[in-house]
């Protein structure tokens, strides 16, 4: 059984830098793709970055050049670090493990101007 625990967000300046953590269990990580969506309230929940167990990522066009998604196999967790972060990236962030459709319980990122 996989278990994801996400750790990082918190409240940050326009323009500002935060790194996201997604921490897993279980022995299957390292062949696992990995992703981090986003929702806010009212919203559909949305891909933000996802990561092939080889380390090809690919993202959203709304944070391409502003996030940078990878993944430490060895430790077993993914990281989201997001930089120039602008109001609009408030949001609950997650990660999840696809194919197997185990979520993380999220992480909060508020963006303040």
């Amino acid at each position: 059984q996989v278990q994801l625990v996400e750790s990082g967000g918190g409240l940050v300046q326009v323009g500002g830098s935060l790194r996201l953590s997604c921490a897993a269990s279980g022995s299957i990580f390292s062949i696992l793709v990995m992703a981090w969506y986003r929702q806010v309230p009212g919203k559909q929940r949305e891909l933000v970055a996802i990561i092939t167990r080889g380390g090809s990522a690919n993202y959203a066009d709304s944070v391409k050049g502003r996030f940078t998604i990878s993944r430490d196999n060895a430790k077993k967790t993914v990281y989201l670090q997001m930089d120039s972060l602008k109001p609009e990236d408030t949001a609950v962030y997650y990660c999840k493990a696809e194919g197997i459709a185990i979520w993380g319980q999220g992480t909060q990122v508020t963006v303040s101007s």
